[in-house]
């Protein structure tokens, strides 16, 4: 089960209210506990928030832990004034520790997440490896379809027979993407909106015709290569007759790929 994440108003309230109350309760203890003792509890706090909370709210976390400190524990006591330099160093150290505590952690949540989609798009592809065992053609075209718009996040995925068309945008097994034999910079520029981007299947007797028009997509080499790997699952020869044309149209939102 996954830790639900603060976000919003509610997310920068903690950021600002856990300091504050944790510093005013070491300022009652200041006779026992010394200030180095109480700025690494200030970091915990600062930790907790930023673990809990996107960078925004982590970040406030920590100036205000460093405001708290010098408010509270750093005298002259309740004035936003520093005399002795040790404390002014702490204050600092606090501030940098705070904020370099809420880099890694947002660090760790994109690792994490990263590694989430990593899992579904394994379990998607061998998925669609079973049903190309099992020989059910119709329901891996259109099954493909609808993961390959699902990755790419696309508008539209159309399975078309035949092979692909030298004029088109095409996506290419290797993942880079082409048109007019011109490389395509997908991370600056994009996935092509004026035209189909066309990703052949494993023996060439098919393309995914990929739309993604409504808006500019920046799929990255990782999610190309998945969406490649995917077509290349598909092989359409034994019953292209039958059934192939209008079969693998997939619109966004009327199936789901690998979560």
């Amino acid at each position: 089960m996954g830790t639900r994440t603060w976000a919003g108003p509610w997310a920068l309230t903690w950021a600002v209210v856990l300091p504050v109350a944790t510093a005013a309760v070491l300022g009652l203890l200041r006779a026992v506990v010394v200030n180095t003792s109480a700025s690494l509890i200030l970091v915990l706090v600062v930790t907790a928030v930023a673990v809990r909370a996107e960078r925004a709210a982590g970040l406030l976390a920590a100036v205000i832990a460093a405001l708290a400190f010098d408010f509270f524990l750093a005298p002259p006591f309740y004035e936003l004034t520093i005399f002795e330099r040790a404390d002014l160093e702490t204050t600092l150290l606090l501030l940098a520790v705070g904020a370099a505590v809420t880099e890694l952690a947002q660090w760790g949540r994109r690792e994490r997440a990263r590694a989430s989609r990593r899992e579904g798009y394994v379990a998607g592809v061998a998925g669609v490896a079973r049903m190309a065992v099992d020989g059910a053609t119709s329901d891996l075209v259109t099954t493909v379809g609808a993961m390959i718009a699902e990755v790419l996040d696309l508008d539209r995925c159309e399975f078309r027979p035949g092979p692909p068309r030298p004029d088109r945008p095409r996506l290419h097994p290797d993942g880079c993407v082409t048109w007019n034999r011109r490389p395509v910079d997908v991370g600056r520029e994009g996935l092509p909106t004026m035209d189909r981007i066309e990703l052949a299947t494993g023996r060439g007797d098919g393309v995914y015709e990929l739309t993604a028009s409504t808006r500019v997509r920046r799929p990255d080499l990782e999610r190309r290569l998945v969406a490649a790997t995917l077509a290349e699952q598909v092989d359409t020869r034994p019953t292209a007759s039958a059934h192939m044309s209008g079969s693998g149209v997939q619109d966004r939102g009327s199936g789901s790929g690998p979560s």
